[in-house]
């Protein structure tokens, strides 16, 4: 067996499920929040809670363990250009993507609250999306990064 094209097929398949998983669950919950309807916002961030568990978080955790691996076994210095920016943008998503686990979980339950007492979706489940959302883009933008520099491998400096 080549270990290293397995491992590289892993690392690919989890960047893919990591960044499709990513982008359909933000869709989702934009879409959601657009329609004002707190048993439909309820609904979804409940499944976009339960995706990230599922997904998101066996993703986040397999891309670097495989990443560190290929750069092992492909002989590549571990501070090459390409992969200090690479490092550096996979730590800025997650950066962004922990607070959005947290938000989401507090929009659910405010959504779910609300629905339970037939109110209205209150102002504090607004301003958790409105940050949810602010963070969504430094951390698409950063993983959108981490492609380009994978496939890439660009000569920055140095």
């Amino acid at each position: 067996m080549d270990w290293y094209l397995a491992l590289k097929w892993l690392h690919v398949l989890s960047s893919t499920v990591l960044f499709g998983t990513g982008i359909g669950t933000a869709f989702q919950m934009v879409w959601a929040m657009r329609s004002g309807r707190v048993e439909t916002i309820h609904s979804v961030a409940g499944g976009v809670v339960l995706a990230d568990w599922l997904f998101t978080v066996p993703a986040g955790i397999v891309q670097p363990a495989t990443g560190l691996m290929l750069v092992c076994l492909a002989g590549w210095g571990w501070w090459e250009p390409w992969l200090v920016l690479t490092y550096a943008a996979y730590l800025l998503a997650f950066a962004c993507w922990a607070p959005v686990a947290v938000l989401q979980i507090r929009i659910r339950d405010m959504a779910g609250a609300a629905l339970a007492a037939g109110a209205p979706l209150p102002r504090a489940a607004r301003r958790a999306y409105a940050i949810w959302f602010a963070l969504g883009w430094p951390a698409f933008a950063a993983l959108t990064g981490v492609f380009w520099l994978m496939v890439a491998k660009p000569p920055l400096w140095g």
